[in-house]
């Protein structure tokens, strides 16, 4: 019998070619599932795991590093953006409609994988049983370097959008402020592991703080499900960047920090921008707040919740690794309690399964004990 033609995924090939040197990149896929699928609320756990599944089929070297490298991360996924709706205890995407995910690479090892991966896509992004058509890949921000960053020509002040909520670590504690030290610690972070251009942090750090200065914001804060820990307070919105007269005395470090703005869009800011936080675009927008799915919330409140009390019991009985361990009692008890089986609780947190079991006994034991 013949074979049926499969259809292949539009990467529009004229327009996916960059430059052999480019360093930073970023792309934008366009999904489409073809019935409705409930997702889980912490779904962005499914397209990181997705995306290091298709490099360690294609390069396990480059896969043990993203997976085990001590260094930034030099990627960054976003959620899915598009008709996201609630659906009971998880939540919806709708049939032949179209979902935005961007991807973007931080460094030249990445981009080079990239260019492999893009001529040979497959034509389904697996998503936890919710197969979605990976209907067109586009560039999403010019491929370029950090070296034409640097270089390039830029206006009297940064302006950012914040799309997704963002956070910082602070304290062993999560911190949604946009600080000036705070932004621009997280691009420097970034800048020198992947640059080969490093800059004295401490020296910019302190010059950040005494000449940088917030112009305008417009901010705030939501409660979300971010990566395989719980539940992060992150801000959205806008923020605008400027400089006072006397940060001109130190030429190199405002043209560090133009270039670091720059930098944004491709790195995101804050922490887990490997998990959707912290997607991060140029220019001011009064509109830019996107709404979370009521569940998400939910679950989010009910993590962080659950989290305080098991961290004071922890620590009143002097356990060792207490925040790690309270964390991952929330989340397994929380996501139990929205009715999701442990078996794919367990697979998401990629932890054994009767370990998940044990942990949720031992949540329920400490909850009771609380009441």
């Amino acid at each position: 019998m013949p074979r049926r033609s499969q259809k292949k995924v539009d990467t529009s090939l004229s327009q996916l070619i960059w430059p052999q040197d480019t360093e930073l990149l970023a792309l934008e896929f366009e999904l489409v599932p073809a019935k409705d699928y409930d997702l889980f609320p912490q779904y962005t756990i499914g397209l990181h795991a997705w995306f290091l599944e298709q490099v360690r089929s294609q390069d396990p070297e480059l896969s043990a590093y993203l997976h085990d490298g001590e260094s930034e991360k030099p990627f960054t996924i976003s959620a899915l953006n598009g008709d996201i709706t609630s659906s009971g205890r998880q939540i919806k995407l709708s049939a032949n409609t179209s979902y935005r995910w961007y991807l973007t690479a931080l460094s030249s090892r990445v981009q080079q994988w990239m260019v492999q991966w893009v001529g040979n896509l497959p034509e389904v992004l697996d998503l936890k049983n919710a197969p979605l058509q990976i209907r067109s890949v586009s560039i999403a921000h010019s491929p370029t370097t950090y070296a034409e960053l640097l270089e390039s020509e830029h206006s009297e002040t940064i302006a950012l959008k914040f799309l997704s909520p963002t956070s910082f670590r602070r304290k062993g504690h999560h911190f949604p402020l946009p600080v000036p030290v705070n932004v621009f610690h997280s691009y420097l972070r970034r800048w020198n592991d992947f640059s080969g251009m490093s800059f004295d942090q401490d020296a910019f750090l302190a010059w950040v703080d005494d000449h940088v200065l917030i112009t305008r914001c417009q901010l705030t804060t939501a409660k979300v499900l971010a990566g395989k820990k719980g539940a992060v307070t992150g801000f959205t919105g806008a923020i605008e960047f400027a400089l006072t007269k006397d940060a001109a005395k130190q030429p190199e470090f405002e043209q560090l920090f133009f270039a670091l703005g720059k930098l944004a869009p491709y790195c995101g800011t804050g922490h887990k921008t490997t998990f959707g936080l912290g997607q991060t675009r140029l220019g001011w927008s009064s509109q830019v707040v996107q709404d979370l799915p009521d569940v998400q919330t939910v679950l989010a409140k009910r993590i962080e919740d659950l989290t305080q009390i098991f961290k004071a019991r922890r620590k009143r009985t002097g356990g060792e690794r207490a925040d790690e361990i309270a964390s991952k009692w929330a989340t397994i008890l929380a996501r139990r309690e929205m009715g999701e089986s442990l078996q794919v609780v367990a697979e998401d947190l990629e932890m054994p399964y009767e370990t998940v079991k044990t942990y949720v006994k031992l949540a329920r034991r400490a909850l009771k004990t609380e009441e």
